[in-house]
């Protein structure tokens, strides 16, 4: 049995909604950040980092446990243990983990600080709110230019690359983005939005 240690975030969803998709069975642990559960030290035993997700599989590799944290980490080992999700072939399978790692190293790190100056900050600061704001613009750009003639991310068919990016442009309204101005990425999102693993995901945790 898989526990996993989330909450209503981008980066939870990630993990709740490939847990979905792959039909493997799974229990809930809500950590809630806005009470800063995640420096409990139940918690930190699990993910020292005091992030979420993280995940505890009691069936892992050679049928040990084994605790996993960081979510693109989380991702590539869910979809290595039920091989769906990440291709075979290897031309495709670095294809999804380049975008995966484009995910990692941009898309949430900046889309997450485009969320802090430009929604939650005490101040509104002008060069944060610029700086933030236009990266937010250039990374939509790239996945535009992307997803102008293909259907996924990566490779020929959905993956843990499209898994990994949707819950950061399902928050394209904090990050000062109407997805008029990018009807490719509206056009993923949406067919991404319709699968019902993805409903099921984005619930999680109730």
């Amino acid at each position: 049995m898989i526990t996993l240690y989330t909450w209503s975030t981008p980066n939870g969803y990630k993990v709740s909604i490939a847990l979905e998709e792959l039909g493997l069975p799974y229990e809930v642990r809500p950590i809630n950040i806005t009470r800063d559960e995640q420096f409990a030290p139940e918690f930190l035993a699990i993910n020292p980092n005091n992030k979420i997700p993280a995940i505890v599989d009691s069936d892992g590799p050679g049928g040990r446990p084994i605790t996993l944290m960081e979510s693109g980490a989380i991702l590539i080992y869910l979809a290595e243990k039920s091989g769906r999700l990440l291709p075979q072939d290897a031309r495709e399978r670095y294809e999804v983990l380049q975008w995966l790692m484009f995910q990692m190293g941009g898309i949430g790190p900046m889309l997450g600080q485009a969320h802090h100056f430009l929604r939650f900050a005490p101040e509104r600061l002008p060069y944060p709110m610029e700086r933030y704001g236009k990266e937010a613009r250039r990374l939509y750009s790239v996945l535009e230019s992307r997803l102008a003639n293909r259907d996924w991310l990566a490779g020929s068919s959905y993956s843990i690359a499209d898994i990994a990016t949707f819950p950061w442009i399902g928050r394209h309204e904090w990050q000062g983005i109407s997805l008029e101005d990018y009807p490719a990425v509206n056009r993923w999102f949406q067919a991404i939005a319709a699968r019902p693993a993805v409903e099921r995901g984005r619930k999680v945790p109730q």
